[in-house]
């Protein structure tokens, strides 16, 4: 018995898909195809890696160091013709003698006051009256500083070494009829109040007759003028 046509055509196209369908590359050409396929994904990769954004490093503006510490204006900008202060030592050495545990030589800090001076010198012995002294005073640079005693004639134990104000010859006694304020402020136990009660007296009676007219002056008591009554003059 003879077929239909159609029947012969679907037989046709199956076997030719059935062929299609078989197809087998072999290992070699499917190592070719995954050599492909890698050399592939490099180059796309290569492709990604080159069109990425680039941040180009920008350096910084040079800074000039002289600029750079120069005081500044309250707007801003440097102070024109501003100069460096000078600065003092950073350092100063002064002596620190009488009824203290440690007396010597002791090296301080530029700016630091008789406190200061009488701690590193391992404080005053017990029972000794360090009031007459004006602790919070500034020290300078080659003074001495006597604790509990009455430095000798000549010493001027509180100011630098070899300086002499204007009331006083250099080394001498302090003229408590031509000293200064500052003169005054720097005896021993005597701050700038103290020193200005001293000049008011003196304006007051005229001039000092004696070293004695110091116990006249409000806050001079019996210890104190023990203290200073070899340093003054008048």
């Amino acid at each position: 018995m003879t077929g239909s046509p159609g029947a012969g055509r679907f037989r046709a196209g199956e076997a030719v898909l059935s062929g299609a369908g078989a197809f087998d590359p072999g290992r070699r050409g499917v190592r070719a195809l995954a050599a492909v396929a890698v050399v592939v994904v490099l180059v796309a990769a290569l492709l990604a890696w080159r069109a990425r954004p680039r941040v180009d490093p920008v350096a910084p503006p040079g800074i000039d160091p002289v600029a750079a510490g120069a005081p500044f204006a309250g707007d801003g900008t440097a102070a024109a013709g501003a100069a460096p202060s000078a600065s003092g030592p950073a350092q100063v050495v002064v002596a620190v003698g009488g009824k203290v545990r440690k007396p010597g030589l002791v090296q301080l800090p530029a700016g630091a006051r008789v406190a200061d001076a009488l701690r590193a010198a391992g404080g005053a012995d017990p029972g000794v009256d360090v009031a007459p002294l004006n602790l919070a005073r500034k020290i300078a640079d080659g003074e001495l500083i006597m604790v509990g005693v009455t430095p000798p004639p000549g010493a001027v134990p509180a100011g630098p070494a070899g300086a002499a104000g204007p009331g006083s010859p250099a080394g001498g006694p302090i003229n408590l009829n031509t000293a200064t304020l500052a003169d005054l402020d720097g005896l021993p136990g005597v701050g700038p109040v103290l020193a200005q009660r001293i000049l008011e007296a003196r304006d007051a009676q005229g001039g000092f007759r004696a070293v004695t007219d110091l116990r006249k002056v409000e806050g001079i008591g019996t210890a104190r003028f023990e203290q200073l009554k070899d340093l003054v003059t008048v």
